[in-house]
């Protein structure tokens, strides 16, 4: 998760495309701070980690830990529905197609042997609220990429596997869809764009990098194509520790976890 985690912390000081749309600036600043795209990442993690199979209590846990994460952090700079939700006594899914399903389900690429497993959980993760097709559609394939990343898939597999399965359009490079990218935060015009930053990308800098300079929903871009550029090139050290020093420490107690889980299934 540390790749979702400090693609949103590199990519925040540039949302509402405030960016300068280049790939070359500092990727830490004063105003480098993790949003609601941590936060949910976080919170999505450890439900997951409880490693419930029974789906509706699966959901159950989702929707506690998402409550419960986002009310200890309010001003995180959540959507006004998905706000209006984290408060609810009886939350519901409302049908949104919204770019937050896909930024907060990259632990559900990493904690699971299949890509039949992985795509089923990251639908649940989805469920809870962002119930459209579109939405769903954005976390299995976000999940979905990451788990061939880290199995070893070339990006050509990759790239032929969203076009085939989930009918993604990446014919377009970074520098046909940075002119005119701007801020959106659908899934459909969010999750492409950050994979093509991703099959673009030479390293997970790079990749970073690329995201930023796109523009737009800058924090989600740039966390969406962070989680799958950790998968297929890892996170260098010093990235890490300057995440670690960006977060709570409750966050890093979830992410600390997450790692050991991880390693116990790599045993």
């Amino acid at each position: 998760m540390y790749g979702a985690i400090l693609g949103d912390i590199i990519g925040s000081p540039y949302e509402f495309d405030q960016g300068d749309k280049t790939k070359d600036f500092p990727l830490f600043i004063e105003d480098s701070m993790f949003t609601d795209d941590s936060v949910m990442t976080i919170a999505v993690a450890d439900a997951l980690l409880t490693g419930e199979k029974d789906p509706e209590k699966l959901k159950k846990n989702l929707v506690y830990s998402m409550q419960q994460w986002g009310r200890e952090d309010p001003d995180a700079g959540y959507g006004g529905m998905f706000y209006r939700w984290l408060f609810e006594e009886d939350p519901q899914p409302y049908g949104s197609f919204g770019n937050g399903s896909a930024m907060r389900v990259s632990s559900a690429g990493w904690l699971y042997d299949t890509l039949e497993e992985t795509r089923e959980k990251a639908r649940l993760t989805a469920e809870v609220t962002h119930d459209h097709p579109e939405g769903i559609k954005g976390a299995e394939c976000v999940a979905s990429v990451i788990w061939m990343a880290r199995n070893g898939k070339s990006k050509q597999e990759i790239r032929e596997f969203v076009t085939d399965v989930f009918g993604y359009d990446l014919s377009r490079t970074c520098d046909d869809i940075r002119p005119g990218y701007h801020h959106v935060e659908s899934c459909q015009e969010t999750v492409p764009e950050a994979i093509t930053a991703f099959l673009e990308g030479e390293s997970f800098e790079d990749v970073i990098r690329t995201a930023v300079s796109l523009g737009g929903d800058c924090d989600t871009l740039t966390c969406i194509a962070g989680s799958m550029a950790e998968a297929f090139y890892g996170v260098p050290e010093e990235l890490k520790e300057e995440c670690r020093k960006r977060i709570t420490l409750e966050m890093w107690e979830v992410l600390s976890r997450f790692d050991e889980a991880r390693k116990q299934m790599n045993n």
